[in-house]
């Protein structure tokens, strides 16, 4: 009986611990790779269209992570944050500190494939511009990526 009551007061605490704990490298990583899997298995249209899903299975911790799809040129094909930034070029894009991210995105992509790269971003969850790194993988052509926000 004691023990059932602690499980009952515990199981919630645990849960919040759980989905209160921040994405991790490996944990980005590892989704970048999964919807590159996704793609190849499913279609890069059915991937896209789960990708740019608002909450669908690519999204991770509340909204903060979620998958990217550039093509080479800066344009997104697919965005975690929804349907409203596909088809928007953002070569020129800058962040807060007026650096060309998405330019240097293309850059790590051409020449190493694959890797992690520095820039700010709004985070969704606070609407505050943070230090944020993200991790890029290049499939047929195209850039899959993810990010974190360094805390």
């Amino acid at each position: 009986m004691v023990r059932n009551l602690l499980s009952a007061f515990l199981l919630p605490v645990l849960c919040l611990t759980l989905t209160a704990q921040e994405a991790t490298p490996a944990e980005t990583e590892a989704l970048v790779k999964e919807a590159i899997a996704f793609a190849k298995a499913s279609g890069k249209e059915a991937a896209f269209k789960e990708i740019t899903k608002v909450g669908g299975r690519f999204h991770r911790h509340g909204g903060e992570l979620y998958v990217f799809v550039y093509d080479l040129d800066g344009k997104v094909v697919a965005h975690g944050q929804g349907a409203g930034k596909v088809g928007v070029n953002q070569f020129k894009a800058k962040d807060p500190d007026g650096v060309e991210f998405v330019q240097d995105r293309i850059k790590l992509a051409k020449t190493k494939g694959k890797g992690w790269h520095d820039y700010k971003y709004v985070n969704p969850k606070d609407g505050k511009k943070e230090p944020k790194t993200s991790y890029i993988e290049v499939w047929d052509n195209l850039i899959f990526g993810a990010g974190i926000y360094k805390k």
